[in-house]
């Protein structure tokens, strides 16, 4: 007798289960008298108690067993004779009405939608170009020399001057201070401290504290208002103006590094070549530069696909995604030593959202793929590891670390997938080059 599976909806269906009373009754009777053999209770040896005691005991137990595998396996038999693609896990509920001689489910369940990609080339995908020229090389360069900068006291001479004639402190100095701040005329909590180090420039501290410090000379002191923001995280000061007093007692002026054979070798140009230093340099900021346009561009192209795609999303996805990014949202709180994390009560409704983006991505690209035939093909995987590795110290050490794990190498091939995507829809989409600087693109990267 064929099953009947009922549609429900869109994507939900119900198909009932039928057991005989006495099959079922058959392996219960077969797993107690398997269970008595080692079963264990006071006053009796093991394998000694009575089968009628093991049977009272355990017998509601065995009997839930035995209907969950035999529900389980017989639903998996008619889904695949039916050829349901089931999304999700099913939902087992006991069917009234059966038959006197019979158990009876109800399954209820979600299946795999039809994916509509729809037409791509009503797609429009910005793409960000972005040139990396001598000037790129020099910013880098200066934020390199400002990585090693060492500092000297204003004023003494020393093998790299006595940084000039003018004592007082300016921006990019390293002062150290004492600083005294009152609310009406009270000294407050965290308002007070001895040899405070900073470097004027950096925004470490509030404009109206670096304004008072510059131009001071070591030994002045210099009194000020400062009006704390209304969001400032000290709540007992936040919006309110104190009154500071800011001794200066030390001023050390920055030395930046030439860029010389030295500095190179610094970098790890062995020879101090400052050409190939600065060729490398270039090199690294082309691979970043390429890296972050593809990952704006693969964005744009996601968006792109769900937009002309048509789908119902199976609820029973999203819920498995959403308790999987709970999962993942304990796990960084373990990371980040939160005490009990692992219980951290994160309700799941805060993630269906991207749980449903997730999901409907998901069934989209895996339709395109199929049609389209852009699985990842080894020599594709093989490339990017390559490429990927170049930016290393010992490349052939990280395609033996890539090659060694499985995750690891399926993690990459699923990386040249979404590469093979973003190719396809490209070359069927509306795509506008749009010229950006790097510093732009770094930018629209860290906001993506």
């Amino acid at each position: 007798m064929a099953n009947v599976v009922e549609n429900l909806g869109k994507l939900e269906r119900r198909v009932t289960i039928s057991l005989p009373k006495d099959t079922v009754q058959k392996e219960i009777d077969s797993r107690i008298r398997q269970l008595a053999k080692n079963v264990r209770m006071p006053g009796f040896r093991p394998g000694k108690v009575p089968l009628k005691m093991v049977t009272q005991q355990y017998a509601g137990q065995v009997e839930a067993e035995v209907l969950s595998d035999k529900v389980g396996k017989q639903f998996f038999d008619i889904s695949r004779a039916e050829n349901l693609r089931v999304a999700g896990q099913p939902s087992f509920s006991p069917k009234d009405g059966a038959a006197e001689d019979s158990y009876a489910f109800d399954a209820t369940f979600e299946v795999y939608p039809e994916v509509k990609l729809g037409e791509l080339s009503s797609a429009e995908v910005e793409r960000a170009v972005t040139q990396i020229t001598e000037a790129e090389v020099d910013r880098t360069l200066d934020i390199l020399r400002k990585q090693r900068v060492h500092y000297h006291a204003r004023g003494e001479a020393g093998e790299h001057g006595d940084g000039g004639a003018d004592a007082s402190a300016k921006s990019g100095d390293r002062v150290t201070v004492d600083f005294v701040g009152k609310l009406d005329g009270v000294a407050f909590e965290g308002g007070t401290a001895e040899d405070f180090v900073f470097v004027l420039g950096e925004g470490r501290m509030l404009p109206e504290f670096e304004q008072a410090a510059t131009g001071l000379s070591v030994g002045q002191a210099r009194e000020f208002d400062l009006k704390f923001p209304e969001d400032y995280h000290g709540k007992d000061v936040a919006g309110k103006t104190a009154q500071f007093t800011i001794t200066m007692k030390k001023i050390e002026w920055p030395h930046l590094p030439e860029v010389d054979a030295e500095f190179a070798k610094t970098l790890g140009v062995a020879d101090g070549d400052l050409a190939k230093m600065r060729a490398e340099i270039q090199e690294n900021l082309e691979r970043e530069a390429k890296r972050r346009t593809q990952s704006l561009v693969k964005n744009q192209v996601m968006d792109a696909l769900l937009k002309v795609a048509e789908l119902e999303v199976p609820n029973a996805l999203i819920e498995q995604d959403q308790q999987r990014l709970v999962e993942m949202a304990r796990q960084d709180l373990m990371q980040r030593g939160v005490p009990n994390a692992q219980n951290a009560p994160i309700p799941v409704e805060m993630f269906k959202e991207q749980a449903e983006r997730r999901v409907k991505l998901g069934l989209v690209l895996a339709e395109l793929v199929k049609e389209n035939g852009l699985e990842a093909k080894p020599e594709q995987i093989r490339a990017e590891v390559e490429e990927f590795a170049k930016s290393y110290e010992d490349p052939k050490e990280v395609i033996r670390w890539y090659y060694s794990n499985k995750q690891r190498l399926a993690e990459m091939e699923a990386y040249v997938v979404e590469s093979n995507v973003v190719e396809f829809v490209l070359g069927k989409a509306k795509v506008t080059d749009k010229e950006v600087s790097f510093e732009a693109l770094a930018g629209a990267s860290a906001q993506a």
